[in-house]
């Protein structure tokens, strides 16, 4: 009997998908429910696969000294590829320039994203829980993840029989956590045919769409491209010294399933699993970064975010200096390691930027009708991104590789 590869039923959902929401959008919500329910299952373990991921893969780093360094060469990656993300949409949108002369109609106000929901400062203080379960239940991804560091840190601190003992535990758990998530996987050319048909019966007029925001669509969308296939390829080449074609190769099924889940976090299961049996990177190495990258770790919604800034400056008229254009820089770089890893996530802290620089928060409403397909593309670049940083510490860690 012929077996489908996942990736390619994936494809073959994608595909069928798009037909079925553009043929019978009337009729999405007979298949709605089957993406309801993928992304509720993906959701359901998100919070103990991150919290298990991390204190597993702490107490397997071993003394402070390897947590420490692997921490440093991780944060070091993750905002050196963000910055880099951010000065490629910066150059694009300033020769593009797509928001000068833009007839769109500045009037669309936008429910819900009027107030920027907290200063970076405020983000970094709130890392810190005051009810670790309280946090579990709210899903704040930074707190969870400073606890499990915390957690996973001090197992190794304490006396060796408890130590072995919880070591053990949380291996377990972990294990166990990823058999669910690949029972849940299973389903993922149903769940995503279920949302991309809503996605696609949802644009009413999707040429008219593309004709309007087009240049600013073509500027994010050349940006992206060139970051995840120039930028982090060379990462890959120079530093890792490995083949980034391979990699690709080994990754199709997680980028696939970021771009129909518009969701790093609800990707990061297949991004674990692809990086270890496919790219050939330790637990050891996956199990701390891939959460940390999931979560912190967002180069395109960090581009897309200096772009749409700029490019609602430029729809209003309003011409940012080049002092105001650095506020943009460093404040999309901050913004972007506080944005969730769920879809849509970047239109909220979008709103930090322009407030940043003194734009109107309402011009959020501009980029509202063309965000959908933009966080889709935006989403496989961060994941992607997550993916060569694995890689490229696991090399400078002495590991040998498969790709």
């Amino acid at each position: 009997m012929l077996k489908i590869k996942l990736h390619w039923q994936i494809l073959i959902a994608l595909v069928l998908a798009v037909l079925y929401g553009a043929l019978f959008p009337n009729y999405v919500e007979y298949v709605s429910w089957m993406g309801d329910l993928f992304l509720r299952a993906l959701k359901m373990i998100i919070v103990p696969l991150i919290l298990s991921s991390i204190i597993s893969g702490v107490t397997n780093i071993g003394n402070a000294e390897n947590l420490g360094k692997l921490g440093i060469k991780t944060l070091t990656y993750y905002l050196s590829t963000s910055l880099l993300a951010i000065l490629i949409g910066l150059f694009l949108v300033n020769i593009f320039q797509p928001g000068i002369g833009a007839d769109l109609g500045l009037s669309k106000q936008v429910e819900e994203l009027g107030i920027a929901k907290e200063s970076f400062g405020d983000t970094l203080i709130n890392i810190i829980p005051v009810n670790i379960f309280e946090s579990f239940l709210k899903g704040d991804m930074l707190s969870i993840i400073f606890f499990a560091i915390l957690f996973g840190f001090f197992i190794t601190q304490i006396k060796e029989s408890y130590r072995v003992n919880l070591t053990n535990f949380f291996d377990a758990f972990f294990e166990v956590m990823m058999k669910i998530t690949m029972f849940i996987i299973k389903f993922a050319p149903l769940g995503i045919f279920g949302i991309v048909a809503v996605t696609i019966s949802q644009q009413n007029d999707l040429l008219q769409l593309v004709q309007s925001m087009g240049l600013y669509m073509i500027t994010v969308l050349l940006g992206l491209a060139f970051h995840s296939m120039v930028t982090l390829p060379l990462i890959l080449k120079f530093f890792a010294k490995a083949d980034p074609w391979l990699h690709v190769k080994a990754m199709t099924t997680p980028l696939l399933t970021a771009f129909s889940t518009s969701s790093s976090n609800a990707t990061l299961p297949l991004t674990i699993d692809a990086v270890e049996n496919n790219s050939g990177v330790s637990n050891k190495i996956t199990s701390f970064t891939l959460p940390l990258g999931a979560t912190v770790n967002m180069d395109g919604t960090a581009l897309y975010e200096c772009v749409a800034a700029i490019f609602i400056a430029q729809a209003y008229g309003v011409e940012l200096t080049f002092v105001q254009q650095i506020i943009v820089v460093i404040t999309a770089l901050l913004a972007s390691i506080g944005a969730a890893g769920i879809p849509m996530a970047g239109l909220v802290t979008i709103t930090i930027i322009l407030s940043a620089v003194g734009l109107p928060l309402e011009g959020v409403g501009l980029i509202l009708s063309v965000d959908r397909i933009l966080d889709m593309c935006r989403t496989v670049v961060n994941v992607w991104s997550d993916s060569c940083g694995a890689v490229t510490i696991a090399k400078t860690e002495g590991e040998e590789l498969k790709v």
